[in-house]
């Protein structure tokens, strides 16, 4: 009887095992190597489960799931939990994935590239590990060759963890929350991140392109290989050919060959208007015979700092006009979900935003892809601290790791021209002690290693790091000797690093130059409530450019229960903008522009980080309670807004010049009356913008709005299905209430469902969410073949609605 048992378990264990089973039946051909997605038909388990990795584990019961994936942001909320990481428990996820090898990869070498591991993770496969990584923000690959098995399945584990509290000081998420790939290559082969292209020179007429090629596998030898790139432009067409001879017995591992400048006529120079991007297909050619290729993409544009202007891109001024971040995406959690990072950047750049700041270690490969394809400016971070001792996110010592960790990063990210310059923290410069290397010179030396390296592999850039607001010799706020109209010294870190960023006390930029007038000055957190003063107090004729702190709502660093994050912020994290959004697009567009904001609560602040934050919770609608009256705000770009209620003027009041009042106009008790309340905003006496706040009636139906126009079939796009509630003459109602019910079908699935309330205690899975604000929102992935998907929404007492969508 136990022996049967027994015969059965395994046998329903091999029928588990195929059923899951993924088949890499792609062959290599001549010169293209095999680099395939690896993220889908994955098992997962929550917890640590003893003997995961081995060959012989039962993971029959292990829910299946696609990547990317984080199985933090699927946790219970916590209110014991840590709010710093958000209010989820610290803990680990299990991975597991079976497939079968093509004999015709035998003789070649066969890798699995992980992305990252959030926050740590290691790797098996077929029982002996493989490889990891100690910090999850950065990738690896592992060489699979030896440990194959070509007469039966493969099996590889992951173990990741989130680590303790305080390994983290927000939110990481965890889990494979980023893209895997299966690469097969020969033995001879371009190296990992191994293409480096650069424009030495460049003009309206002409455009000078170096081609560095980094080669694996020759070392000691005397191949006759040949190393050719052919240069494309944006439209696909060949404009340039460069080819060399590798060198023969190198000793090095693998080798940096330059290949000889092609010049590029008439270039399309990349920009934030005209995103253009060119690529180089490199290729090598052994005997004859193409045996390795990769195709790289690159945009033509120069980039330079100075004091007297800041930031030149292709030799015109450019102000940073940004959000500084962290990497999480709201109802996804860290998942690095292309189509979620690309409505971020869509979202951003309607309000006038050009810049993000990658705070404080560097984003997807995905992120980076989407910022060249769109025109985004970004400066790439590694790290928040230097050392081991508060919130390290590494799994080891920080002096162990931090070297390999600079060289991926810089190697993986050198050739997108979105990146303008390199960050290697956040701040720095006020307790030396939390530091790798106690240099006594408050990290001027650490600096100048991390910058000799960082500038090996990539010249053409400059590194900052960004400050503490402390003042020279780590004087902060609470320290008895800061004065707040006296000793006002910069750092002495920020008088070294090629660029000098600065989170907040933009009041102390022209005192600080005083003392160190070389300086060119980056504001690498603005604070969002001071609105539209940290941009205005700047030289902006001279400065580089500033990045509003959390201006996206994200999960951790909450300022207290129930608040699951940071929320005080211009968009909530569903990216629903508040109406200090339009405060920021009028300051940063020239478009006219107008908005009324009523407030619903006076400002909530804290003391954060020797900054006062919070926000004023204002929102954008009329229905309020008769017999009140309530406070508003216009923000506007316009000389001066008119006010009026139900068509009633209520006054007229001029746009100030004052930089902590610019572009926000404050009208004080207003009387409610059901109707309408306009603001009519006039520049030289002639109206340019108007909003309009209409008292709507009773929600009654529901509507519903789709973002994605070009849904593709491969698995891996999302639909974002945004709802929301109407009265009986098509408004949307911003004050209904209720739980909505989505029943999705077809070739999608439902992955979250959302509301943007950053202080409900309810997850994102499921199919049911209550409206937040007359909102709630649907997110779809794909299936991998083409179809129809429909979502039918319906709620109790409201009309339901059906729409359906074709994945192509």
């Amino acid at each position: 009887m136990k022996t049967t048992y027994s015969l059965l378990k395994i046998l329903l264990l091999v029928v588990a095992i195929c059923l899951t089973t993924t088949a890499f039946t792609q062959t290599p051909k001549e010169g293209s190597r095999i680099n395939q997605l690896f993220n889908f038909s994955w098992k997962f388990k929550a917890g640590d489960v003893p003997n995961a990795q081995t060959i012989a584990f039962d993971d029959s019961e292990w829910r299946k799931l696609d990547l990317p994936h984080d199985f933090q942001i699927e946790q219970p909320w916590d209110s014991l939990a840590s709010r710093g990481r958000g209010f989820k428990a610290m803990g680990v996820g299990w991975y597991r994935k079976t497939f079968t090898a093509d004999t015709a990869w035998k003789g070649k070498r066969v890798f699995l590239d992980f992305e990252g591991i959030m926050l740590h993770g290691d790797v098996w496969l077929n029982g002996q590990k493989i490889g990891g990584t100690a910090y999850g923000y950065l990738g690896f690959d592992a060489d699979i060759t030896a440990s194959l098995n070509y007469d039966g399945l493969n099996i590889v584990a992951v173990r990741s963890s989130t680590g303790e509290k305080g390994n983290s000081r927000w939110y990481t998420g965890g889990g494979l929350f980023r893209d895997v790939h299966l690469v097969v290559k020969d033995s001879v082969s371009i190296a990992r991140h191994g293409i480096f292209i650069t424009t030495p020179t460049i003009s309206e007429q002409s455009a000078q392109v170096r081609v560095q090629v980094e080669v694996a596998g020759i070392k000691n030898k005397q191949y006759d290989l040949a190393i050719k790139a052919t240069l494309f432009s944006p439209d696909g067409k060949q404009v340039a050919e460069t080819k060399i001879v590798a060198p023969k017995k190198s000793k090095l591992v693998s080798v940096e060959v330059p290949l000889p400048n092609v010049p590029i006529t008439n270039p399309k120079l990349w920009s934030c208007e005209t995103p253009d991007l060119y690529s180089a297909e490199v290729v090598l050619v052994m005997d004859g015979k193409v045996i390795d290729k990769v195709t790289k993409k690159f945009g033509i544009r120069t980039v330079e700092f100075s004091k007297e202007l800041g930031l030149t891109l292709n030799g015109k001024k450019v102000f940073l006009k940004g959000v500084a971040n962290h990497h999480d995406l709201g109802a996804v959690g860290a998942a690095a979900y292309e189509t979620s990072i690309a409505r971020m950047m869509d979202k951003l750049k309607a309000f006038g935003f050009n810049h993000i700041r990658t705070s404080h270690n560097p984003y997807s490969e995905s992120f980076f892809d989407l910022a060249d394809e769109k025109g985004i400016l970004v400066v790439d971070e590694l790290y928040d601290k230097w050392g081991s001792t508060v919130a390290w996110a590494g799994s080891a010592p920080w002096n162990d790791i931090w070297y390999t960790n600079l060289v991926e990063w810089i190697k993986r990210d050198r050739n997108h021209p979105s990146v303008i310059m390199w960050s290697f923290g956040n701040e720095l410069q006020f307790q030396e002690e939390r530091w790798g290397f106690p240099t006594s010179d408050w990290g001027v030396t650490t600096y100048r290693i991390m910058d000799v390296v960082a500038k090996r592999y990539d010249p053409t850039r400059k590194t900052t790091v960004a400050m503490y607001p402390a003042r020279a010799g780590g004087i902060i706020k609470a320290d008895p000797d800061f004065k707040i109209n006296e000793n006002i010294i910069p750092p002495e870190l920020a008088t070294v690093t090629d660029v000098a960023s600065f989170n907040y006390v933009w009041d102390d930029y022209q005192t600080y130059l005083k003392h160190a007038p070389n300086m060119i000055i980056y504001q690498s957190e603005a604070v969002t409530n001071e609105l539209a003063a940290p941009f205005f107090g700047m030289d902006r004729d001279k400065m580089v450019g500033l990045a509003y702190w959390g201006g996206i709502e994200y999960w951790g660093e909450s300022q207290g229960w129930p608040s699951k994050g940071w929320n005080y912020s211009f968009f909530n994290h569903s990216l629903e903008p508040n109406p200090q959004a339009y405060l920021i697009k009028s300051i940063f567009n020239d478009e006219p522009l107008v908005r009324i904001g009523v407030v619903d609560s006076e400002a909530e602040s804290h003391l954060w980080n020797d900054v006062v934050v919070g926000r004023k919770y204002v929102s954008s609608h009329w229905n309020r309670e008769a017999g009140k009256q309530y406070d508003l705000y216009t923000y506007t770009n316009a000389d001066e807004v008119e006010l009026l209620v139900n068509g009633k003027s209520v006054g007229v009041q001029k746009n100030v010049a004052d930089v902590r009042k610019r572009n926000t106009i404050f009208w004080k008790s207003i009387p409610f009356a059901p109707g309408k309340i306009t603001a009519i905003a006039r520049t030289g006496g002639k109206e340019i913008a108007r909003h309009e706040l209409e008292t709507t009636g009773k929600p009654v139906a529901l509507t519903i709005e789709t973002e994605n126009t070009n849904w593709k079939a491969d698995g891996m796009d999302l639909q974002y299905v945004k709802v929301y509630a109407l009265d009986s003459k098509g408004n949307k109602v911003p004050t209904a209430a209720g739980e909505l019910t989505f029943d999705v079908s077809g070739a999608a699935t439902l992955i979250a469902v959302d509301n943007g309330d950053h202080s409900g205690n309810d997850l994102f899975s499921g199919n049911k969410k209550a409206l937040h604000k007359g909102f709630a929102m649907a997110i779809l992935r794909s299936a991998k073949t083409a179809g129809s998907v429909k979502i039918n929404v319906r709620a109790t007492g409201l009309k339901a609605i059906e729409k359906t969508m074709t994945v192509h």
